[in-house]
């Protein structure tokens, strides 16, 4: 028996029995993990409070073996808040779906429990804490966090060279299976070709050129958002459940 604690964002909870919870998380040094929590559907539960969705919080675990994620599930004991970012995101539509989309894109890049991803785990905190201050519209700080965990987890789309030769930019088409802006001699079938606008707004996106996307027009923005989905939905191999909400 031991005592695990770390601090982690909660993705998403189920129910179980009566009056407990499975809680899953992205923690810091555990990547994600699924441990029960028991009494926190209970109505004078303040424990309970503390993990849902959108908290960044740090918890203690119980496990019966020496890992914490083994043959069965953890106990969650306690709990402190670090950050509900859950309090300036549920209240606004676009910032609810956009923040969905980003726990369920942080669940399905961390598919192994109990492996470590760090990178992963810094993104969501940092993009949960953009969204619910509001400092850029929601699917802005939505298709950032996107191009970032694809980057992250080695699928960084080339807005500039082109992707299979390495010819300098900027090239004119945009492939996603090929993985990006691609040039007339590597162009493949399916490749499409995006406004300059929009694949400018994508690089300011994944490096961070904040005033530069701010500054985009509303019609490039949904054209570089359906890149994004696009790009997202070839290498996670299926489509985000949470992404049809997401205002455009």
């Amino acid at each position: 028996m031991s005592l695990f604690r770390d601090d982690g964002v909660v993705l998403r909870t189920q129910k179980l029995g009566e009056a407990d919870r499975i809680i899953t998380l992205l923690t810091r040094g555990h990547g994600r993990v699924r441990a029960v929590a028991r009494g926190v559907r209970r109505t004078k539960s303040k424990f309970g409070a503390r993990l849902e969705p959108f908290s960044h919080v740090d918890v203690q675990f119980f496990a019966r073996g020496s890992e914490l994620v083994g043959r069965g599930l953890p106990l969650c004991t306690q709990s402190e808040t670090i950050a509900a970012y859950g309090s300036g995101i549920v209240t606004d539509y676009a910032r609810y779906t956009a923040g969905t989309a980003m726990l369920e894109t942080a669940e399905r890049f961390t598919d192994h429990e109990g492996e470590p991803a760090v990178q992963q785990y810094l993104l969501l905190v940092g993009g949960l804490r953009t969204l619910a201050r509001g400092e850029h519209a929601p699917n802005l700080v939505l298709d950032a966090f996107l191009l970032r965990s694809l980057a992250v987890n080695g699928y960084a789309p080339s807005f500039d060279a082109c992707a299979r030769c390495g010819l300098p930019g900027p090239n004119r088409f945009f492939s996603v299976a090929a993985g990006g802006a691609i040039c007339g001699d590597c162009r493949v079938p399916g490749s499409v070709v995006p406004s300059a606008e929009a694949i400018a707004l994508l690089s300011a996106l994944l490096t961070g050129d904040w005033p530069t996307a701010d500054a985009c027009e509303a019609r490039h923005v949904r054209e570089g958002s359906g890149l994004v989905s696009a790009y997202l939905h070839w290498h996670l191999e299926r489509g985000l459940r949470s992404l049809r909400y997401v205002e455009k």
